[in-house]
């Protein structure tokens, strides 16, 4: 650092800035442009955007002007002279490696050894082959390996699985009803994912999960209590859900109650399993302490050679059972891993520069890609560049989670069965049939979805058993945790105040919503033909659409579809809208353009109080999925939902963002004088 009169530059500026103080700072030299501060308010409009010859553009200039320095070579004393700090070090050594750089490449000799007269030294023969290669460069794009390196180092800090979970192998966890197979498949999956409780029958979906064991991964499926000789509705469909994912398991885990005697339906299971061919591993559960484990062995009648007890709750033997079913899962399938080219140093780039560049015109000339030589590479490196994926949803993700919300027995899982084309959930007649949340991978036109079908969300003072209390519990944490939202509404009995609720629980969550009005056909095909005779007129859809609006007017912004899913009429709809609107979640406006549109805003239309007015310096967006907009305002006040409203509104008129809620945060530029 340049010093005056033994004192450093910094200090003396410093100093003269305490002296000044804040409000009589010194103004800014006519000659050079600077940015705006952040505390520095004088002269700000109430609606503008960034200043063009602020930081940027001078940032932009200084570095323009290092780059012209640096390619000019040494100092014109030939380098005797010393740098003035470590800034112009860094200056020199730039330029010195950036010269032996353009020497090496041109075969000259290096820049210290340069004539007299600054000119270098080159033989005829070095001359041709700077022509030869100067020729060949012009046909070629060097890579950026800046960007490269970012994007490569954005996919080592990524979680992206080598393995697809569709191609490892499925360990399905079975037995009669309250033997603790869902404790057991929460402890191998380390989570919550499977309501426990006391009552027998809680679980009764397929509910998949993912177990690790000694570097080692495979799939889990729980599965309902296993009853064959109900022919009930319900464990009848529990049944049938039971035996496809038996069907399509490596390994097979029966579970046991050891503190009970051996039941006939332990026994005609046992028969059943083994009727089937698979591998079967029997663990004998509740077995709490060591005393216990004696009893195991009078469960080995069942006729099986494999028999572990285990204490699902306190993880008693579990290591010895994961032991025994990983020895004999077969290994999961792999795919043949995509090439990545790698960014060459400087010496390997001009080594393949002077050996490959005969194959990279000859493969530029064909137009096909070489194999083994890193011209390819060279030529065309964005295209081994891997995909960047962001966890805030800045680009588009892997899989759209949508969740299916809504009041008990409103066809929600009749939905997701339409959605997936199979027959995923247990659907029936009786309100509160699901009770886990049950999710489905779906590729549609290119695009992964991941449905949620979770339980019915209904009053708490109507939730009396503690499974029910749960299943609303868990209904909650799936939702906050999707994309999108496909709120499901009967078209029978209309939206209801309930409904109303859990339209809020998500518009509160910041998840995109999407109104389905489902058994749309009873109300008017149903109406014509007789099949359903009520007396009452076919439903009009403009009319039946204004009557949800004025009910949801928070809601105002989701699209409403109307479809039948038990008849899969409209279904394609629902696709393209959960498309849209997670494309419309994700989107992001720069604050050029939020500024340009703040200025066309008429505020005075907003009715709002005089005292929540704010002035609007200028707003940006922070965030996406959801979008987030932070106002600079002179007041560090709470907006006014009226006057937030109108805002949201303008903002959908102007860029869209349909379905997907509006965030705003203020921020004050004097929050000093306030506190104050």
């Amino acid at each position: 650092m340049l010093r005056e009169s033994g004192v450093p530059v910094s200090v003396k500026k410093q100093s003269e800035k305490k002296r000044l103080g804040k409000k009589h700072r010194k103004p800014t030299p006519q000659g050079k442009p600077a940015g705006r501060r952040k505390s520095d308010n004088r002269g700000l409009k109430p609606i503008a955007g960034p200043n063009p010859e602020g930081k940027r553009t001078e940032a932009k200039r200084t570095h323009e002007a290092d780059r012209q320095r640096g390619a000019a070579g040494h100092a014109p004393d030939g380098g005797k002279s010393k740098p003035a700090g470590k800034a112009a070090t860094r200056k020199a050594t730039t330029a010195r490696v950036a010269a032996n750089k353009q020497a090496r490449k041109l075969a000259v000799k290096p820049v210290n050894e340069q004539s007299k007269k600054g000119k270098p030294k080159v033989s005829p023969q070095a001359a041709a082959e700077a022509a030869e290669l100067q020729a060949r460069s012009r046909t070629r794009r060097e890579p950026d390996f800046d960007e490269w390196e970012l994007a490569e180092a954005a996919r080592l800090t990524t979680d992206i699985s080598d393995i697809p979970n569709a191609d490892l192998p499925l360990i399905a966890i079975c037995g009669r009803p309250n033997v603790g197979k869902s404790t057991l498949f929460n402890r191998l999956t380390g989570s919550r994912r499977s309501i426990v409780g006391d009552e027998p029958g809680i679980t009764r979906d397929r509910i998949y999960g993912e177990v690790e064991w000694l570097n080692e991964r495979a799939r889990l499926v729980d599965t309902g209590g296993i009853v064959p000789d109900d022919e009930a509705l319900i464990p009848a469909a529990i049944f049938e859900q039971a035996r496809v994912a038996l069907d399509e398991a490596d390994a097979i885990i029966m579970v046991v109650d050891g503190r009970t005697e051996l039941a006939a339906p332990d026994l005609e299971l046992a028969r059943l399993l083994q009727r089937g061919g698979k591998r079967i591993f029997l663990a004998v559960n509740k077995m709490d302490t060591e005393a216990m484990n004696a009893g195991a062995e009078n469960f080995r009648r069942m006729g099986f050679r494999d028999v572990q007890p285990i204490s699902a709750e306190h993880g008693i033997g579990i290591g010895d059972l994961m032991d025994q079913v990983f020895a004999v899962l077969p290994p999961p399938m792999t795919h043949a891993p995509e090439e990545v080219l790698q960014p060459l140093d400087e010496e390997e780039l001009e080594a393949e520069e002077m050996e490959g560049g005969g194959e990279a015109e000859a493969a530029e000339a064909a137009g096909a890609e070489t194999a083994d030589g890193a011209a390819a590479g060279a030529a065309k490196p964005k295209s081994a560049q891997p995909r960047k994926l962001r966890t805030h949803g800045e680009y588009e993700q892997r899989e759209t989670k949508v969740a299916i919300i809504g009041r008990p027995n409103v066809g929600k899982s009749t939905l997701l069965n339409a959605l997936t084309g199979t027959a995923r959930a247990i659907v029936s007649p009786i309100a509160g049939t699901t009770r886990d949340a049950v999710d489905e991978v779906v590729e549609h036109d290119g695009h992964t979805f991941r449905f949620i079908d979770t339980a019915g969300i209904r009053r708490k003072g109507k939730t009396k058993l503690m499974a029910e209390k749960l299943s609303v519990i868990m209904a909650r944490k799936h939702l906050e945790a999707a994309d999108v939202s496909l709120l499901v509404i009967d078209a029978l009995e209309g939206v209801t105040g309930i409904d109303a609720n859990i339209g809020g629980y998500a518009h509160e969550s910041g998840r995109s919503v999407i109104i389905v009005i489902n058994k749309w056909d009873l109300v008017t095909t149903a109406r014509i033909d007789g099949s359903n005779p009520d007396g009452k007129p076919p439903a009009d859809r403009k009319i039946f659409e204004q009557q949800v609006r004025d009910v949801l007017k928070y809601l105002d912004y989701a699209p409403m579809v109307f479809i039948s899913a038990s008849e899969g009429k409209n279904i394609e709809m629902v696709f393209q809208k959960v498309q849209l609107v997670a494309r419309e979640r994700r989107k992001r406006v720069s604050t050029g353009q939020m500024n340009r549109f703040l200025e066309k805003v008429d505020f005075q239309r907003a009715s709002v109080p005089l005292s929540k007015r704010v002035r609007i310096y200028y707003m940006t967006q922070a965030a996406v999925a959801p979008p987030t907009f932070v106002l600079f305002t002179d007041k560090d006040v709470k907006m006014h939902f009226s006057f937030e409203r109108f805002l949201a509104n303008q903002i959908r008129e102007h860029f869209g963002f349909i379905g997907s809620p509006i965030w705003f945060k203020i921020r004050a530029r004097n929050k000093k004088k306030l506190a104050g």
